[in-house]
C-alpha cells in the first residue's frame, strides 16, 4: 500500500470519498469490507434531533471495525464523528461507565480479536428513507416513496460493488428500512457477485437485557428510552431529555408470537412515546459498548467466511451430458 490510502495500525475504517480515483482499484483490493450507514430524517419527539436515526447508523457503523475507527491517519480522520472518542476493543467494559466493570448483569460487549483487525470503507450515510405514517405528518420528516427507496437503494448498493466491494455491510438506524434495503439487497444479489450483510443496530441489544438496564418498564419504542439513550452514547449534546415528560406507550398484546402491527395513529402517540425519564448518558455508553462489540464479532465472522459464488441465470443446475451425448 505504499503511496496509497492506509488504514490505522490495527485496521479499522478510511471514507471512501477521500480516495483518490488511481487508487480505488488498489484500496478495494486490500479492504476487507464496505460499509454503508442508512437512517433517516424523522421527527422523534421534542427531545430529539431530526438526525437521531443518522447519528445512530453513523455511529455504529463506524465502530464495525477493531481499532479508532477514525484515527490513525489524517486521510481516516476525515470521516469525522466521535468514535476516536469512547474506548474499543478490550478493557472497553471497565473504561465505560455502566461497563461490565459495573456488575449490572450484562455480558461484555465483545473485545478485540488478536492482532490487526478487518479493514473497511465508509461510505457516506444514506440520509432519506420511507417513513411509517405515524411520523410523516410531524414536523421535520422527510419521506420518500417505499418504491422510490428500493430503487434508490438498489442503485448505490450496486454501484459500491462494482467499485470493487463485493462485502458490503449495510449498518440501519430506521426500522422502516429493514425492508426497503433488504428488497435491494435481493436484487443487487441476483446481479453480481456479492456478500450483503444488514444489520440494524436496535437489535444487537436484545429485550432482556433492555430490561435490565431500564427495569419493568418499556423502553424500546421510538423514540423511547433506548433510542435516546443510544444518541446520548454518541452525541449527548443532541438531546433535550428536560423538553418532555414521559409519554407510556400503547401496551404490547398479550400474546407470546411474533408479529407486526401497523396501525395509522397508536394512542397515546406524539410522534413518539416511551419513558425518557430512563434514558441517561451511563446507559447509553453501555448499549454503545454492548452493540458495538456485537457488530464488531459479526464482521470478524462475516469477513472470515467463504465468499458466495457468482450469480448465475440457470434456475436448476444442469446435469452433465450422458456419454453417448454431444457435448
Amino acid at each position: 500500500m505504499d503511496g496509497l490510502t492506509a488504514w490505522p495500525a490495527g485496521g479499522g475504517l478510511i471514507p471512501a470519498t477521500r480516495i483518490p480515483g488511481g487508487e480505488l482499484a488498489a484500496v478495494a483490493a486490500a479492504a476487507d469490507f464496505a460499509v454503508l450507514p442508512v437512517g433517516a430524517v424523522e421527527w422523534h419527539g421534542p427531545h430529539l434531533p431530526l438526525g437521531t436515526d443518522l447519528i445512530l447508523a453513523e455511529g455504529f457503523a463506524r465502530e464495525s471495525a477493531v481499532g479508532a475507527p477514525t484515527g490513525g491517519s489524517a486521510l481516516a480522520a476525515s470521516a469525522g464523528g466521535d468514535a476516536a472518542d469512547a474506548p474499543t476493543g478490550e478493557g472497553a467494559a471497565d473504561a465505560l461507565p455502566g461497563g461490565s466493570a459495573a456488575g449490572d448483569g450484562l455480558p461484555a460487549g465483545g473485545t478485540a480479536a488478536e492482532g490487526p483487525g478487518p479493514r473497511g470503507v465508509i461510505f457516506p450515510a444514506v440520509p432519506y428513507a420511507a417513513c411509517p405514517g405515524q411520523t410523516r405528518p410531524w414536523p421535520g420528516t422527510v419521506a420518500i416513496r417505499p418504491e422510490i427507496a428500493v430503487g434508490y437503494l438498489a442503485d448505490v448498493i450496486e454501484g459500491i460493488v462494482a467499485a470493487g466491494f463485493p462485502r458490503l455491510l449495510i449498518v440501519n438506524g430506521h426500522d422502516a428500512n429493514m425492508s426497503t434495503v433488504r428488497a435491494a439487497m435481493e436484487w443487487v444479489s441476483g446481479r453480481r457477485t456479492a456478500s450483503l450483510m444488514l444489520v440494524n443496530w436496535f437489535q444487537l441489544v436484545t429485550p432482556e437485557e433492555t430490561a435490565a438496564l431500564y427495569g419493568p418498564l418499556p423502553a424500546r419504542g421510538h423514540g423511547g428510552a433506548y433510542e435516546t439513550s443510544g444518541v446520548l452514547g454518541f452525541d449527548p449534546d443532541a438531546v433535550r431529555l428536560g423538553a418532555v415528560d414521559d409519554l407510556p406507550p400503547k401496551p404490547k398484546l398479550p400474546v407470546p408470537h411474533p408479529y407486526v402491527l401497523v396501525e395509522s395513529r397508536p394512542d397515546p402517540w406524539q410522534g413518539w412515546s416511551g419513558h425518557i425519564s430512563l434514558a441517561d448518558e451511563t446507559i447509553g455508553r453501555r448499549v454503545r459498548e454492548l452493540a458495538g462489540g456485537r457488530l464488531r464479532e459479526l464482521v470478524a465472522a462475516w469477513v472470515a467466511a467463504e465468499p458466495p459464488a457468482a450469480p448465475t441465470a440457470d434456475p436448476l443446475p444442469r446435469s452433465a451430458p450422458s456419454s453417448g451425448e454431444n457435448s
